[in-house]
């Protein structure tokens, strides 16, 4: 008697264990009701131009996902789907730091994905999720400030500031001597970032020989560039190398039309490549380069696909989304492969696979970063037409003519 009850309670819970109903080794977490993720964005400000690209870019991603019916998360057994908040940073640092706050501690997110711009949002969200314990899922940030925190719940994934640096020089390198730039210059907006481009540019341009005739800090905001134009004309420069805002990057080429100054080659880093750079310039814009992340011209699943869609919606293209689309993946792809809404280790996850995206495959380091290659582009018609990395190029430069050619 007592060995047929013994054998009717083991074959009780061998079937328990069966359909999962028992098990200490293997039960089940109470599975939540979604994923919530969590993002500080500047929609607001200057910076607001390239916050809503990102915003837009982390929204679709979390539509396709859930469009699949969510990430399988191992821990509970089954598929969650991801609800994104998000909060408006104002591009300023202060509040980036306390919508990271808001949202860790009332919200109550899983992780984060990252703000935009290092020293304005990045960086003092990642302090904030690194108090917390928080995993902060980044991009769109300068990578040597961003080491110099050695965050350990932080990822990052953005081009190589050095690589970066490279890019006019290489581009100049392409056209006949005869059209190369001989008066360059270089106005950097004055912040930690654009110093830092500045002395990048320097050092770089002493090795391919090039000496900037005007190299001046950009004050950022004014309402008046007349002083730095004049300058400009006075000593015959031909080529503009700038980092600053949109709003700065708009006001800078408008007041140059007004003095009907204009320059065979223009080349913007942060402020030019926006959808909205088009939208308030329209063909004044025609020629004019830009820095970006992405191409909807990459031979990559998905790419030409993300960029119709932005199109279709706005009227503009993007050579930012793709990366911030593909920040997404990658997270979404280790959540998946960590089984676990546990930030430690879905970001143990991200650094030890590779992951595909509609930016190519993506690897981390132990440093915690990913690096892709920044792109150049040129406006035409309201389109950045590739033209670096040469190997993925669509376009070849055309430099600009006087204002009233064009």
């Amino acid at each position: 008697m007592k060995q047929s009850a013994l054998a009717v309670y083991v074959a009780a819970i061998v079937l328990s264990m069966s359909i999962g109903l028992y098990s200490p080794e293997i039960s089940l977490a109470e599975a939540p009701s979604e994923i919530v993720i969590g993002a500080h964005l500047p929609l607001t400000g200057p910076l607001s131009g390239s916050g809503k690209e990102q915003k837009w870019s982390y929204e679709q991603a979390v539509k396709d996902v859930n469009a699949k019916g969510g990430i399988p998360v191992r821990e509970f057994g089954k598929k969650l789907k991801v609800k994104l908040l998000v909060r408006d940073d104002e591009s300023k640092p202060m509040k980036a730091a306390l919508a990271v706050d808001r949202l860790i501690r009332g919200d109550k997110v899983d992780m984060l994905l990252g703000g935009n711009t290092a020293s304005f949002g990045v960086i003092p969200g990642c302090m904030i999720a690194e108090k917390n314990k928080k995993y902060y899922h980044a991009s769109v940030s300068l990578i040597p400030p961003w080491l110099d925190k050695k965050f350990k719940w932080s990822t990052l994934f953005f081009f190589s500031l050095d690589q970066a640096a490279l890019v006019p020089f290489q581009i100049w390198n392409t056209l006949p001597k005869e059209k190369r730039p001989k008066h360059p210059a270089l106005l950097m907006e004055n912040t930690f970032d654009g110093k830092a481009f500045a002395d990048l540019f320097r050092s770089v341009g002493k090795k391919h020989g090039v000496k900037f005739t005007f190299d001046k800090s950009l004050p950022v905001g004014s309402k008046d560039y007349t002083k730095q134009i004049k300058k400009l004309k006075e000593m015959d420069v031909d080529a503009i190398l700038i980092f600053a805002s949109t709003e700065d990057c708009v006001r800078l080429v408008r007041q140059m039309k007004e003095h009907d100054y204009s320059v065979p080659y223009f080349h913007g880093l942060k402020g030019t490549w926006s959808g909205e750079f088009w939208k308030t310039m329209g063909k004044d814009a025609q020629y004019i380069l830009c820095d970006g992340f992405w191409s909807m011209d990459y031979p990559y699943w998905g790419s030409k696909q993300l960029g119709e869609r932005y199109h279709e919606e706005f009227g503009t293209y993007s050579v930012s989304i793709g990366a911030t689309y593909a920040l997404c993946q990658i997270l979404f792809q280790a959540i998946e492969k960590a089984g676990t809404l546990d930030g430690a280790k879905v970001r143990e996850a991200v650094l030890a696979d590779t992951y595909e995206t509609v930016m190519g495959p993506v690897s981390y380091g132990l440093d915690g970063v990913a690096v892709f290659p920044c792109t150049a582009s040129q406006w035409w018609n309201g389109k950045q037409m590739t033209l670096y990395p040469f190997d993925l190029a669509t376009w070849t430069l055309r430099l600009a003519p006087p204002w009233n050619r064009r």
